[in-house]
């Protein structure tokens, strides 16, 4: 008699149930049975002779499938393998129109307040102040739509826990790396805009309409 850990027969997502082993021998269950054979190398190569071996020990039980355990494993994920495939192709396409947005916005802006940026200028602020200024309001207008989405994303959360394994849906390190992601991309936005709106000339920009 002995106990052993839990074992996930048909998904990984799957609780495990209620399971008792005996010697082949002396089971009383009339149903196939699954071998598990550890092989170095090619383990389908190994298939002829432990078809053999099979049938030396007991003829009325043909191996019907053979394969491997990466196999199996890959079959069983496959679907969600899938959809996470597709989320994050959405992901990263709509990281990349954000980056494309906040590029837009932030160059729109610049160029609407090339007059301000030149008069600021005229009265002395410095190119690295006219930048920063630039960054500052790109990063501001970036967090606040992070931290909304963020919160939105943790209220839709239960959508996601049957396409995830081993991972809470509200997993802090998973949160933490979209939030430096979202911030990296929105100040990478942000940083061309800021040295174009620093290289205004202040005598163009004071004439500029």
């Amino acid at each position: 008699m002995g106990v052993v850990s839990d074992v996930k027969y048909s998904k990984l997502d799957a609780d495990p149930g209620p399971e008792a082993y005996f010697p082949y021998s002396q089971s009383f269950f009339n149903r196939a049975s699954d071998v598990v054979v550890r092989a170095s190398g090619d383990p389908l190569a190994l298939a002829p002779a432990v078809r053999k071996l099979i049938s030396d020990i007991d003829r009325s039980q043909p191996p019907l499938d053979m394969q491997t355990l990466e196999g199996t494993l890959a079959r069983s994920i496959a679907p969600h393998r899938f959809n996470l495939f597709l989320l994050g192709t959405f992901a990263g396409s709509a990281l990349l129109l954000a980056l494309i947005g906040i590029y837009g916005a932030m160059s729109y802006g610049v160029t609407q307040r090339t007059h301000e940026i030149g008069v600021r200028m005229a009265l002395g602020a410095r190119r690295g102040e006219i930048a920063r200024m630039v960054i500052r309001q790109g990063m501001l207008v970036a967090l606040t739509g992070i931290v909304t989405g963020i919160a939105a994303a943790f209220g839709l959360t239960r959508l996601m826990a049957t396409l995830l394994y081993d991972v809470k849906p509200t997993d802090p390190l998973t949160f933490a790396a979209v939030v430096i992601a979202l911030s990296t991309t929105s100040l990478l936005a942000s940083w061309v805009p800021a040295l174009k709106a620093a290289r205004v000339d202040p005598l163009r920009a004071l004439r500029y309409e």
